[in-house]
């Protein structure tokens, strides 16, 4: 039974693909990883069994990904609340993000780019993390977000920091300053700056809200909600997400 249905999802696959218009598919593809403690919990395992099914996922995902041309791939993988999470948990997660980063970074394949409060890592997390973007950025392909240590209001608060920051520098006044800022002065200290803004935001695992991820840049993206838990995410729920895209009009500002 299992092979038939292999075989029928396989039709059903290719037939979903064929389906999108290739003119309207997302330059930049945001996703919440969700679920993978619930998946291992499912099985009788423990939520380092879900972690590391998850972080094997994904390298599966940034391929369908390279062969839809998407451009800025942003995976949210470890949120600034769950640096909180006991340190039997965390620490095992960590060391799963770390051999993840480093495998992504090893297979040439890809530009990665660490996004979150690198401050709040461990300090061996944060090398990790940086070594990875400093072997990877010459690499003409897509680009990886990693958000680790990742929260959307720190993300605005560290932006407004640096702008703050940069302009003392020049020994602007803050009446000076807030004459003349506007949305782009924060948009160019944000971690995400000189990328796209995500096009379409992805979360698995059936909830349906966005937990503070990218806060600013999702300002017009589009969203898709998949009851599929992150380890169990296949290809086809990844084009059904696409076919729903560029299914929908979009309104830019209303």
């Amino acid at each position: 039974m299992r092979g038939l249905r292999d075989v029928a999802y396989g039709i059903y696959e290719r037939r979903v693909e064929r389906s999108l218009p290739m003119d309207r598919l997302p330059r930049h593809v945001g996703v919440i990883v969700d679920g993978n403690r619930r998946w291992a919990k499912a099985l009788g395992g423990d939520a380092n069994t879900g972690h590391a099914a998850g972080a094997e996922r994904i390298a599966q995902f940034l391929g369908w990904c390279d062969e839809l041309d998407v451009q800025v791939v942003t995976l949210w993988l470890l949120s600034t609340d769950n640096l909180g999470r006991p340190e039997p948990e965390l620490q095992p997660l960590l060391r799963i993000i770390e051999h993840l980063v480093n495998t992504l970074a090893d297979t040439g394949c890809w530009r990665v780019h660490p996004v979150g409060a690198l401050d709040l890592l461990p300090a061996a997390t944060a090398q990790v993390l940086k070594h990875a973007a400093a072997r990877t950025a010459t690499i003409d392909a897509m680009t990886v977000n990693v958000a680790v240590g990742y929260g959307g209001r720190r993300e605005l608060a560290d932006a407004v920091r640096s702008l703050l920051l940069e302009h003392a520098s020049r020994g602007t006044t803050i009446e000076e300053l807030a004459e003349i800022l506007d949305v782009d002065h924060i948009a160019q200290h944000l971690y995400t700056r000189g990328q796209p803004d995500p096009d379409l935001l992805i979360r698995t695992s059936g909830e349906q809200r966005l937990s503070g991820f990218l806060l600013w840049q999702s300002a017009h993206s589009e969203f898709y909600f998949c009851e599929a838990l992150w380890p169990d995410f296949r290809r086809v729920d990844f084009l059904r997400a696409l076919r729903a895209y560029a299914a929908r009009q979009r309104r830019f500002g209303s």
